[in-house]
C-alpha cells in the first residue's frame, strides 16, 4: 500500500464516500426568502432525530419553519422510499441555507438619485441519516 500524501487523501476521500453512503438529502432551489431567516430555523434542527426536528417546525412561528419542514418531510420520504428506512429511526445531519441569486430593484430617492434593494433568495438543504 502506498503511503505518499496523494494516497491519504484518496484514503481520506473514501472514507468520507462511505460515510455519506447512506444519506439522503432534498434541495429546494431559490425560495423567496432571505437565507439568514432560514439559517435560524435550520440550526434549530441540526442534529436532531426526524421527529422532534418536524414537531419543533410544527409549532414555530417564524415563515421560514415551514419552508424548512416541507424539505425536511421531501428528505425523510426519499430515504424511505430509496433505501426502505422507518421514518422515525432518522436523524437530520446536514441542514443549510445557501445564497442564490439576488434579485436588484430600484427604489426612488431624494435630490434624483436611486437607492437599490436586495430581495435575496435561498437554497434550502436538508440531509437525514440513519
Amino acid at each position: 500500500m502506498s503511503t505518499g500524501h496523494r494516497a491519504s487523501a484518496k484514503r481520506a476521500r473514501n472514507a468520507a464516500n462511505l460515510s455519506r453512503a447512506h444519506r439522503f438529502q432534498a434541495v429546494q432551489r431559490n425560495a423567496r426568502i432571505s437565507p439568514r431567516k432560514v439559517a435560524l430555523v435550520a440550526t434549530l434542527i441540526r442534529g436532531k432525530r426526524v421527529e422532534d426536528a418536524l414537531n419543533e417546525l410544527e409549532f414555530d412561528n417564524r415563515r421560514a419553519s415551514s419552508m424548512v419542514r416541507k424539505v425536511l418531510q421531501s428528505a425523510v420520504a426519499n430515504a424511505s422510499q430509496v433505501a426502505g428506512l422507518d421514518p422515525m429511526d432518522l436523524k437530520v445531519v446536514h441542514a443549510t441555507a445557501d445564497e442564490a441569486f439576488t434579485f436588484k430593484r430600484w427604489h426612488a430617492r431624494g435630490r434624483g438619485r436611486g437607492a437599490v434593494i436586495r430581495r435575496r433568495n435561498t437554497h434550502i438543504t436538508v440531509a437525514v441519516s440513519s
